[in-house]
C-alpha cells in the first residue's frame, strides 16, 4: 500500500498564541524586550514591576512558547525576543488596544514620547523613524515608494506590522551618503533583507527596518545622536543629533510638529 507523503498543513493554534499575550506583566515583559536588547530576570523584574518569582515564571511560559531566546554568559542568563516578528505582534495590538487611562501627567508623557519618537525591535520609529524614513526618500537615498500606508490600496500591508507591498532599494547616491556617515552597505549581516520598511502604528506612515534600518539606528545611537529614555522603547534625540540629521539627511527642522 502506498502511503501519502504530501505534507499535511495544519490549522494555526491562534488561541493558544494568544493566550501568552493574555497576561497583562507577560506583556510587560515583552515589552521591556521590545528594543532588541538582552536582558536578565532581575533588570526585566524592574522594568515590569513586578517580582524576581514572577517574572521567571513568566519567562519559563515565554520559552516554551517560542517567544524569547535565552543566552548564557558565564552564570548570567540574558533573554530577548526570539525574532521581530513578535515586536510586530506587539505593535498589532497596540494598535488594536483601547487605550489605557492616564492617571498620572508621567504616564501622559510617556505615552507623547513613545509617538515621539521610540524603537520597533531594533530600528527607529514614531515621528522620528517617519521623518528619516521621508528624508531619505527625498533626497535620493532610498527609491520605490514615497513613505505612505493607503489602506484602500494595500495589498498585503495593515496598519502595523513589516509592510510588503513596496519594494524600496538603496540608491547608488545612498550608498554614498550612508558610507559616508559610518554604515557600509556592504557590511550588513546577510540573515535579514538588508531594506525592508514597518508602517508605523502611531504614524500610519512607513519607517525604516531591515538590517539597514538597525544599522543606521546603531550608528545614530553610536554618535550620541539619539539616547534610550528612562521608560522602555522611549528614544530621544540629543541637540547635537537634531542638527546633524537636518545637515546629513535634511530632516526637516519642525519633524516633530504634530500632524495637522
Amino acid at each position: 500500500m502506498q502511503m501519502d507523503t504530501a505534507p499535511q498543513e495544519h490549522e494555526a493554534d491562534v488561541a493558544s498564541a494568544a493566550a501568552v499575550f493574555g497576561d497583562a506583566s507577560r506583556v510587560r515583559v515583552l515589552l521591556a524586550l521590545g528594543d532588541g536588547r538582552r536582558l536578565p530576570a532581575s533588570v526585566l523584574a524592574a522594568e515590569a514591576g513586578i517580582s524576581p518569582s514572577t517574572t521567571s515564571a513568566h519567562l519559563a511560559r515565554l520559552l516554551e512558547a517560542g517567544l524569547v531566546t535565552v543566552e548564557c554568559h558565564g552564570r548570567h542568563r540574558y533573554y530577548r525576543l526570539s525574532g521581530p516578528e513578535v515586536s510586530d505582534v506587539l505593535e498589532a495590538l497596540a494598535r488594536v488596544a483601547p487605550p489605557k487611562a492616564v492617571r498620572s501627567l508621567r504616564e501622559g508623557t510617556r505615552a507623547a514620547q513613545l509617538r515621539r519618537c521610540r524603537t520597533c525591535y531594533d530600528h527607529l520609529a514614531g515621528r522620528l523613524g517617519v521623518a528619516l524614513m521621508d528624508a531619505l526618500l527625498a533626497n535620493g537615498v532610498l527609491a520605490g515608494g514615497d513613505g505612505r500606508y493607503r489602506e484602500e490600496a494595500a495589498d498585503h500591508d495593515r496598519p502595523s506590522a513589516y509592510g510588503r507591498d513596496m519594494a524600496y532599494e538603496l540608491t547608488g547616491h545612498g550608498r554614498r551618503v550612508l558610507t559616508e556617515f559610518g554604515v557600509d552597505p556592504d557590511e550588513l549581516p546577510r540573515r535579514r533583507p538588508a531594506v525592508r520598511y514597518c508602517v508605523d502604528w502611531s504614524e500610519q506612515r512607513h519607517h525604516l527596518s531591515g538590517a539597514l534600518g538597525a544599522a543606521l539606528t546603531g550608528r545614530l545611537f553610536a554618535l550620541g545622536w539619539i539616547r534610550r529614555g528612562d521608560a522602555r522603547r522611549v528614544v530621544r534625540i540629543t541637540d547635537e543629533g537634531r542638527t546633524g540629521m537636518v545637515r546629513t539627511f535634511g530632516i526637516p527642522e519642525d519633524w516633530d510638529a504634530p500632524a495637522a
